[in-house]
């Protein structure tokens, strides 16, 4: 029987967008470098590699600092962890913006990078605590993908004004959006509804015992090498080498070149929800999506790579089509976390997941740079076609890594699920269920024969 729809207080909406804010402004101090990198070089007499750094850095912190956060999250809470966080980025941006030399402004940026971690998690754990359990896999992609306008924000607005008003207005004004939204936050946003129960304060021990409790739970882990195989293709074309791939290998022109990077992004903005409402409906499949994103974005590249000479643009177009799956597919790893974890553990749980994209992004980074300049001779940064080939091969260790990751775990979590009496159905039989209206994804293990029949409807998560 179809439960009743459970509505959704329109005091969620209120403090899912303000969470939202704090995360596109962290998108926005995260990108604000990298498109300034020009003006950069020129302030702090630094070269193209120094720059690099910056990003290599900032990444570094990002993903060292999440399961630290993640637990300070458990114990404090998202409200105070997203204070703390812009507060910290707005600090790095201070710096920065009165910075002279490149040791200092990498200072600066690990502070930046300090506090983005801070921020996503912790704006993330407020969903499944404000919105009912069917609508928080669509909520969670709305996150992902509404975040991204923090980018837009630094690809236009700041490059404007950096244009007319210079380095150190930009930056000091950076810094003061970022007092801001820490005041916003600070104000009003909640951590959960009335009357729930606040997060209990643990002593170290037990801090100890929740980490090592989150890091054994499968779901944990699959939703690590989840973010890991889906994240890292896309964010590494994004992020630094898809536009030299494009322009330097492929030949395009610079406007070609950003319009596909435009591209990529709407088609994560489209595709979000979608697989967000596929993944509330069936949660017991959720490996199946990944599959099939992983599977999807390997083919393409296999493609690209293989194909004799440069490619042709409408082969370029569906490369950062698919590619644009990707942010939304490592989204999924974020809802196992969830769902196979009590509350009390999310934070840690949230912090492992988002741990390995990143890690995964900041090796394929090194790595295609490192192969590039292996088959370069002299340093010279016109990259042949062929040593783009050989460095975006790179990708298909992190795949076979990930994938490697997901099918262990899901072994070990239906083992699990086993264990406590639900046992899958075969996949076709689970769509023909579906299309039926008869909603049969599972059934219970060897129920006793007194049980009435349990329900058919796949659990909602």
């Amino acid at each position: 029987m179809t439960q009743p729809a459970v509505r959704t207080p329109s005091r969620a909406y209120v403090v899912w967008l303000i969470g939202l804010l704090a995360y596109a402004v962290a998108i926005f101090h995260r990108a604000s470098l990298g498109v300034a990198g020009v003006e950069a070089q020129e302030r702090f007499s630094a070269g193209a590699s120094a720059i690099s750094l910056f990003l290599v850095l900032q990444l570094a912190v990002y993903a060292g600092l999440q399961v630290p956060v993640g637990v300070l999250l458990d114990r404090f809470g998202s409200r105070r962890m997203i204070v703390a966080g812009a507060a910290t980025m707005a600090v790095g941006q201070l710096v920065l913006a009165l910075a002279s030399d490149v040791p200092t402004a990498v200072a600066a940026r690990v502070l930046v990078g300090a506090g983005d971690a801070m921020t996503f998690i912790s704006v993330l754990r407020l969903v499944p605590l404000w919105f009912p359990g069917r609508t928080v896999p669509v909520v969670t992609q709305l996150t992902g993908i509404l975040g991204q306008v923090g980018q837009i924000v630094a690809a236009y607005p700041l490059v404007a004004l950096l244009h007319t008003a210079g380095w150190t207005p930009t930056f000091l004004g950076a810094a003061g959006v970022g007092v801001l939204v820490g005041v916003l936050v600070l104000v009003a946003l909640r951590d959960a509804p009335p009357g729930t129960p606040p997060p209990t304060v643990a002593d170290m021990a037990a801090v100890r015992a929740n980490l090592a409790a989150a890091w054994r739970e499968p779901g944990t882990r699959i939703g690590l090498y989840t973010h890991l195989v889906t994240q890292f293709s896309g964010t590494v074309f994004v992020l630094l080498w898809g536009y030299p791939f494009l322009t330097v290998g492929q030949g395009l022109t610079p406007g070609t070149a950003a319009g596909l990077l435009t591209l990529l992004v709407l088609v994560g903005m489209a595709f979000g929800p979608v697989l967000g409402r596929l993944v509330g409906r069936w949660p017991l499949r959720r490996s199946n999506l990944v599959f099939g994103i992983l599977t999807v974005t390997a083919t393409i590249w296999t493609v690209v790579l293989l194909w004799p000479g440069r490619a042709p643009l409408w082969l370029l177009v569906v490369l950062v089509v698919v590619l644009g799956t990707n942010g939304p597919g490592s989204m999924i790893g974020f809802d196992y976390a969830r769902t196979e974890n009590p509350v009390e553990r999310s934070g840690s749980a949230t912090g492992f997941v988002n741990v390995g994209g990143f890690v995964a992004s900041l090796c394929t980074v090194l790595a295609i740079g490192f192969v590039l300049d292996a088959m370069t001779p002299g340093g010279s940064t016109d990259y042949s076609l062929d040593a783009f080939r050989a460095a975006f091969a790179v990708q298909y260790v992190f795949w076979a890594i990930g994938l490697f990751g997901v099918l262990t775990h899901r072994r070990h979590l239906r083992a699990r699920m086993a264990r406590d009496g639900v046992v899958m159905v075969p996949l076709v039989t689970a769509v023909s269920a579906r299309l039926r209206g008869t909603s049969a994804y599972a059934r219970p293990a060897e129920p006793p024969a007194t049980a009435e029949p349990p329900a058919a409807a796949e659990p909602e998560r």
